[in-house]
Order: C-alpha cells, then structure tokens, then sequence
C-alpha cells in the first residue's frame, strides 16, 4: 500500500481559493488533500455569494472541475470536513445545518473522497449545562437526518473525536470518550447506519481531554479501533487546541504509531 502524506486545506482556502489551495498542496509535494466545506462564512447556502447559494447542477460542476484540477496536478482529495458547529437546538438553525449538511455530501460524493467528517453536538455551542439527555438527543437526531443524505449519495460520515473548550475550561460532552462512543454505537445501531458511519481520531483535540481524566491518544486508538477511517493528526500542549506538527508537542507519538 503506498503512503500518501495528506494536507488540510482549510487555512489556505478562504485566501487562495479552492483551486489556489489544490496548486498550493501540488507545489508542496504532498500527495493528498483535506478539502474544508466547514467555514459558515463560505459553505452556507443562505449566503448569496456562497458557491452552496447555487442550484446542485451548479454545485456538481464546480467540484467536478476542482476535482478534475486536482487530478491533473497528481492530487488526491482523500476526506472533506464539512459541517462544525451541530446541532444548537434552536429549529431554524439546526434545519439549515442539515441542509448544508446535505450539500457536504453532494460534493463529497462528486469528489470521490472516502469520508465526509462532521462534528459532533458540541459544548462550545449549547453550554457547559446542558443536560446530558439533551445532548444524546440531539446528537443522535442530527446524525441520523445527515444520514439519510449520506445513503442517497453514497458517502461514509466520519464523526471526529472532540477535546477541550477553552472558553468554559471544560472539557467537550463528547470529548469524554465513553459518551462520544455510546452516542455513536446508538446511531450505529439503527438500521443499516453502521455501513455509513466511522471515527475520524484527531490526535490533537483527543489530547486536550488528556487533563480531565481521558485517556491519552493510544489509548483512544485502541478504543476506537478499526472503525477510525479518517486521521487529523496534529499536536499541542495538552491546554490548547494548538495544531502544531507532530512531535512538536506533548503526544508520545511512538505510542500512538504502534
């Protein structure tokens, strides 16, 4: 099997656009991108000059020649990171995050990549006291309306593994592992969501729950096992979500690698 080294294209898509950021990662030499439909300030369909504003036709066009871009340049689109923030509880919003959230599996699916990550409901936006029902509730029903979009377009979702929140100094509800996989296995569980379900294990936010009591990166790596389909691996301090290249943190990365 060759080895590809992959790259987020994250922060340099809002300055080079998304072709700029493809030619960007070919002039690097890397082999394989991460593709951002993340960013609400350009992947929102409510936003005029956003590309997801555009009829699906439109939209299959656009990925079609970036992903032809990309091809051309020795570039494999390996993942796409589509939507963040989840569910908030408030209707309207949560509507609309699903049909973005529609919209991260068409381009997905059209750039042929192997999983679309999506973001857990998260502290940072509900607040440090939401009960935890409310959370598995909410996390549950969102996964499984962004599922049925999944099946229709054949995409694998990759629920990524959360950490800390700064800005309450605790950790993310699903940064506690045990809860992060029981709301999965729930999801898992009905139906036939398992075959369109995996893990994406990001190293970095995995070790900033390291201080309240989570178990370190390899440790999750065996807990999460085969079912990790997508890596974001990065390092930092254990306080702050710092991406900084590995080994240049705190992580035992020799662990993690075994």
């Amino acid at each position: 099997m060759k080895r590809e080294i992959g790259l987020s294209l994250f922060p340099f898509q809002p300055t080079l656009g998304d072709v700029g950021a493809v030619e960007l990662a070919a002039k690097l030499g890397v082999d394989a991108v991460d593709l951002s439909t993340s960013n609400a300030k350009f992947w929102d369909y409510r936003l005029p000059d956003s590309v997801y504003s555009r009829s699906d036709a439109e939209i299959i066009e656009y990925f079609t020649a970036l992903r032809e871009r990309a091809e051309a340049l020795g570039i494999r689109v390996a993942q796409t990171h589509g939507r963040i923030s989840g569910f908030i509880n408030v209707k309207e919003e949560d509507d609309a995050f699903i049909e973005n959230a529609r919209l991260d599996c068409l381009v997905a699916s059209v750039l042929g990549v192997d999983a679309c990550v999506i973001h857990s409901v998260s502290t940072h936006y509900i607040g440090p006291d939401a009960p935890r029902e409310l959370m598995h509730k909410l996390n549950f029903e969102m996964f499984s309306r962004i599922l049925e979009h999944a099946k229709r377009y054949g995409v694998k979702i990759a629920s990524e593994t959360f950490g800390n929140v700064s800005k309450y100094n605790v950790c993310d509800f699903f940064g506690h592992i045990d809860e992060f996989v029981e709301s999965f296995e729930r999801v898992c569980a009905d139906g036939d969501n398992a075959k369109y379900m995996s893990y994406c294990l990001d190293t970095g936010h995995c070790n900033t729950a390291l201080p309240y009591g989570e178990p370190p990166v390899e440790e999750i790596v065996r807990r999460l096992g085969s079912r990790i389909s997508v890596l974001h691996l990065h390092d930092n301090n254990t306080k702050k979500d710092q991406h900084k290249i590995p080994m240049t943190g705190e992580i035992n990365w020799t662990a993690v690698f075994d």
